[in-house]
């Protein structure tokens, strides 16, 4: 009865799954960036489609609308977002001629089709973000509606991004024990759901070996300002503390390393807060930006596996 319960068959060094290699971070090859910088810098904005009635999801995501449907007020809140402050983002990340990818609900293909176009001017690279923000990948998805939302998000975007879409962030980074599989059936051949490494690595499917670009959750706007409930000021000072450290980091390891951060136009497109947007990319790409390699999500995978 003992060994019954002692015996697993999965058991082995480090992890009880085969998803990737477990490796520690310090035990890896090193990474190197193009001109030798030791920070590469991944800043996407995802651009969401929270529906104002139906049935809501079994696990709310982050920024999920609170109140009995409709819920007006954080339905127009997050709708904002697609109306205003997204285009205000943009500007701020164009104006230091920053680069940067998109992470966007399918659903908005048909709901906006004069911000998609405005998007496709922006020349960035654009990531699946999901059918909309009510179509949560957890739990017991029956596997063929799951199929749908991911063949239907990747088809509409495919009309409007200038390249094709490799990449997905699930909303709320959240996964079935199928999403990986359906991913890759899809074309699809990077994730930005797990947040257990700062580096890309390569994840395991059925249908062979994707990437894995890890999308810091610590320093996401959603968490650190209406999660944790940070002040602006607190969570400028952190992103400037991540890279500071990361790149004292890199330097004296010999080793790359990267920061990602993800922003949300109805959160950080405020009036009252885009200025903290403004101040983040200058601290980064101007007054950092001999140590500082921007690029985009593709281009930082490419690096690292090359190296």
């Amino acid at each position: 009865m003992t060994n019954r319960f002692l015996t697993y068959d999965r058991r082995h060094y480090g992890m009880d799954h085969d998803r990737y290699k477990w490796s520690m971070l310090q035990d890896r090859p090193s990474v190197r960036w193009p001109g030798d910088k030791p920070l590469a810098l991944w800043i996407n904005i995802s651009i969401q489609h929270f529906p104002l009635s139906g049935s809501k999801p079994t696990v709310p995501p982050p920024g999920a609308l609170t109140m009995p449907y409709p819920d007006l007020r954080h339905y127009t809140l997050r709708d904002y977002g697609n109306r205003v402050g997204i285009y205000r983002l943009l500007r701020a990340l164009e104006e230091v001629d920053a680069t940067f990818s998109i992470a966007v609900s399918g659903q908005l293909g048909e709901r906006y089709p004069k911000l998609m176009r405005r998007l496709a001017t922006s020349d960035s690279e654009w990531l699946g973000h999901g059918w909309n923000m009510n179509c949560i990948h957890a739990g017991a998805v029956d596997v063929d509606e799951e199929r749908h939302w991911i063949k239907n998000t990747k088809e509409l975007l495919t009309q409007y991004s200038p390249h094709p879409v490799l990449g997905w962030l699930s909303p709320g980074r959240l996964q079935t024990a199928n999403t990986p599989e359906l991913l890759a059936e899809q074309g699809v051949s990077f994730h930005c759901d797990w947040v257990n490494d700062e580096l890309p690595y390569i994840f395991n499917t059925h249908h062979g070996a994707m990437t894995c670009l890890p999308s810091c959750l610590e320093l996401d706007d959603v968490f650190v300002l209406t999660q944790n409930l940070h002040s602006e000021d607190s969570y400028q000072q952190q992103i400037i503390d991540a890279a500071d450290l990361l790149i004292d980091e890199a330097r004296e390891l010999g080793a790359g390393r990267l920061l990602s951060l993800n922003l949300h136009p109805w959160l950080v497109g405020q009036p009252h807060r885009i200025g903290v947007i403004r101040d983040i990319l200058k601290a980064l790409l101007n007054a950092r930006g001999d140590a500082i390699w921007n690029a985009g999500p593709s281009q930082i995978i490419s690096a690292a596996m090359a190296s």
